[in-house]
């Protein structure tokens, strides 16, 4: 295994917050990095079009916008030449990682080349990949799919990103076309394993402790990245390395006040009040999945009427204190 992706004590593997457009954003990752127990995480990819002027762009990446935790940048786009350029210009703003999305399964940007749609032309997502390796002294990796419409340039897809260079891929073991539908395929994830020679990621389905040990033993992968897991759990991480430490992990209130409270702050302040509400509630919408006796009263919550951010929190707040999930 190399030293980007070092083991943690007790034999934890590396542990990665996924990138998720719409659900990892600043306000999520600020409030996972404020919780603590992840040990990197990586922002929502930064789309570069076809027209992009990437100076400017790349403004978007902070580096410090989770510390102390290290924040990685993703970046999506299908022209080579752009994408070094943007490769090096997030480079030049301090990224430990930049990756490469090649699994987005959104239509708005497959029509458009880039992200799952990388997965069609092997030699293509090699010219991208090669690229940004080049134009850039720090690691590149690569997050992949299995396929797009099915796993029949799965092997070519992996070799193509390992010959670019990159230092650790990524791999969610679905399809564009499965989107988040069926379970994720881990066994895919134990043949990436097999058949490269740069450490694997998995990725897929891990919602709690059992899952992430469940994918460990099938796949022998080098890390592991959750995405919507977190979002279900913000302590999955805790608990995970927990786990490996031989220590008992109890849910605690006031940190969980904390991670509310740093995601409430950074929801963008020039976003609609309405807006502001719809954002929390999507953030409850899934932890109210993590808990089944939240789950029962999740369709109550989203469906009711807000004045303001600070009203809903009043309104779920008390319903955790009753879930079960702390002391």
């Amino acid at each position: 295994m190399t030293s980007l992706l070092p083991q943690n004590s007790d034999g934890c593997p590396y542990l990665l917050l996924a990138p998720m457009e719409g659900l990892g954003d600043r306000a999520f990752r600020r409030a996972m990095a404020a919780l603590g127990g992840v040990d990197e995480t990586c922002t929502e990819f930064m789309r570069v079009p076809s027209n992009a002027h990437v100076q400017s762009l790349a403004k978007r990446y902070h580096v410090h916008e989770t510390a102390p935790i290290p924040q990685a940048a993703q970046l999506m786009g299908s022209d080579p030449e752009l994408m070094a350029a943007m490769a090096y210009e997030v480079a030049q703003r301090g990224a430990l990682r930049i990756d490469l999305n090649c699994g987005c399964p959104s239509n708005t940007v497959t029509g458009k080349g880039a992200g799952s749609s990388l997965l069609k032309e092997p030699e293509h997502l090699n010219k991208v990949a090669t690229a940004m390796v080049q134009a850039v002294s720090i690691p590149v990796t690569a997050k992949l799919r299995s396929g797009f419409e099915d796993t029949s340039l799965f092997k070519e897809n992996l070799l193509a990103a390992q010959e670019s260079g990159i230092r650790f891929l990524t791999l969610h073991p679905r399809t564009k076309v499965e989107g988040y539908g069926p379970p994720a395929n881990w066994a895919l994830i134990a043949e990436a394993k097999q058949l490269l020679k740069i450490p694997v990621v998995g990725n897929g389905d891990i919602l709690c402790v059992e899952d992430a040990l469940n994918m460990l033993k099938q796949t022998h992968c080098d890390a592991l990245m959750i995405g919507r897991g977190s979002v279900m759990n913000p302590f999955i991480f805790h608990e995970i390395k927990a786990h490996f430490a031989g220590t008992p992990f109890q849910r605690n209130w006031e940190s969980f006040l904390v991670f509310l409270k740093t995601f409430v702050e950074g929801i963008p302040a020039d976003m609609t009040l309405r807006g502001q509400i719809n954002k929390l509630k999507q953030l409850m919408g899934f932890l109210f999945k993590g808990n089944a006796w939240l789950l029962e009263r999740r369709q109550s919550i989203l469906t009711a009427s807000y004045a303001h951010p600070s009203a809903l929190l009043e309104a779920v707040l008390p319903l955790y204190q009753q879930s079960g999930l702390f002391l």
